[in-house]
Formats: C-alpha cells, structure tokens, sequence
C-alpha cells in the first residue's frame, strides 16, 4: 500500500536533509562550526531545523552548505534539482487556482500530451478525460463554489478539459481507467446529465486507446482495500488530489508503490461486457429512482 500522501513530502524533504547532514560530518564539522562558517546567526539551531526536515532549507542556504562542507559543484547542482522537486511536490488547492481555474487544466497539458501509457484509478469522480462537458461544467462549478475561487472562469476551464480529450485519439499512446463500481452511482450532478455521463462511457469503451475497468461494490478483494485516487504518467509522476491540494509524487520508490497498487486493482476489475453490464445497471437505477 503506498505510504499516506501526507508523508510524502516529508520523506522526500528528510531524504534530501539526510544528505545534507552526511557532507557535514564527512566534512568533520559540527553544526555549530559548520553555522559559524556560513554566517547563520541563529547558529546550531538553524542547522538542526534543516537537518531534521523541521524547516525547508532554501536553494541560497544549500549552496552555503555546500561551499561550506566543499561539497563539489556538479553535486550541489543535483541537490538544487532535488531541491526543486520536493517543492514542487505539494500544491494547495489555493495556490493552484489562484489565478482561475483555466489556469489549473493548462498547468497539467503538456503531461497529457507526452504521456504514452496513462493509469487513472478514481473512487469518487469520473475521470476528467471520460467526463461530458455537462459533468465537467457541474464538476468545476462545484470546485470554485467550495475553493472561494473569485475569479469565474469555468466555461474557458470547461473548454480547455475538452481540449484535452483530444490526446484520446493518439495512436502511440494507452490511456487505462479503473474505476470503483460507486463512482457510476454518485450523482453530482442532476439525473439527466448522470444519464448522459453514463452513455457516454459506454460509447468510449469501444475506444481502441482505452481500456476501462470497474471494481464490482462486491468484488472478493483478499485484503486489496481501496487506495486513494491517483493519476500515472508512464511509471514517472503520480499526480494525487486531496481535499487540501495536489500532491505530485516522482521518487522512483514511491512511484513504484503505485505501480504494484495499480496492478492489485486492475486484477479486481472486470471489463468488457462485465463492466458494461455495470454501468447499464447503474442507469436502471436512474430510471428506478434507487440506488441499487
């Protein structure tokens, strides 16, 4: 099971902090000595809170610590990079829409577009390459009204997500979803745009660069529990949105945990005429007015 999303980050700030620690003592320099050198007034302190990933260090206090300990160049530029990944990591959602929701899908395009084997897993929405533009409209209507988002963008946001369906037509790359069956049920929107979305899904499964499995509500699972949603682009960056922002994971060993969780729920899922049997059930309960 991958770690919670919520460690992450702060693995990656201690593997980098780890580091730094090693080239002061392979230096032979204690943290005061080493706070000495650089000219840190808050001393062996400062140098604890970075050592200990209490305080994120900046790019100019690594390059300090770097000159400090002698640390050579080509290194201290690995660590920089480094640097720039644990922060690019988190994003709140605040941070992210800051300047429109527009902004958001642009911010994600050029993924879409250079990825050639995708791996999409949602429990609570339908993926946004699969979505209509009416359950898009509900969706990010949703999202600016809950975000305090001001500015009001979401018909350009809409229109830059259907944009983005078009790499569905590429044929050198596979775009794989694997959905739990309740997503099909959740109806954040009204009936006839749930309706709608349904059909839809249907129509793409005849897709040839799509493969789209469902984890029946009453699959044996054998201790496969469900993971949180979360996006791959091609084993490289694991995209995952919580409630607070987005978390972008790109550390081999991480991105590995997702792998081997993706293949647990891709065997739980059925396909084909199984899973289309699903959604068709899922559109009887519309018109049933239930739930089941």
């Amino acid at each position: 099971m991958p770690p919670p999303v919520s460690s992450s980050v702060q693995a990656a700030r201690q593997r980098l902090a780890d580091q730094l620690k090693e080239f002061r003592q392979d230096a032979g320099l204690t943290g005061r000595e080493l706070a000495r050198r650089a000219g840190w007034t808050s001393g062996v302190a400062k140098v604890s809170r970075i050592e200990h990933a209490h305080r994120p260090i900046s790019a100019e206090d690594l390059r300090t610590w770097c000159r400090v300990c002698e640390v050579p160049e080509q290194r201290t530029a690995e660590l920089l990079a480094e640097l720039r990944t644990v922060a690019s990591m988190w994003e709140s959602h605040a941070q992210a829409a800051r300047a429109g929701l527009k902004r958001v899908q642009e911010s994600i395009r050029d993924d879409y577009e250079q990825v050639t084997l995708h791996h999409v897993y949602q429990t609570k929405v339908i993926p946004g390459l699969l979505q209509t533009e009416a359950l898009t409209t509900a969706y990010l209507t949703r999202s600016r009204i809950e975000q305090h988002i001001a500015v009001d963008d979401v018909a350009e946001a809409v229109q830059e997500r259907m944009k983005r369906q078009r790499c569905l037509h590429r044929p050198d790359a596979r775009w794989l979803f694997v959905l739990e069956e309740a997503v099909l049920r959740y109806r954040s929107a009204s009936d006839e745009v749930h309706v709608q979305q349904l059909r839809h899904l249907l129509t793409m499964m005849r897709w040839p660069t799509i493969s789209l499995g469902i984890i029946p509500t009453q699959a044996r699972r054998h201790g496969v529990c469900p993971e949180e949603s979360f996006t791959m682009f091609d084993a490289r960056l694991v995209l995952v949105e919580l409630v607070s922002g987005y978390l972008s994971v790109t550390h081999p060993a991480e991105v590995r945990l997702y792998v081997e969780a993706w293949e647990r729920l891709f065997k739980l899922a059925v396909h084909g005429d199984a899973a289309r049997r699903l959604i068709s059930r899922a559109l009887k309960s519309i018109d049933q007015g239930t739930d089941g």
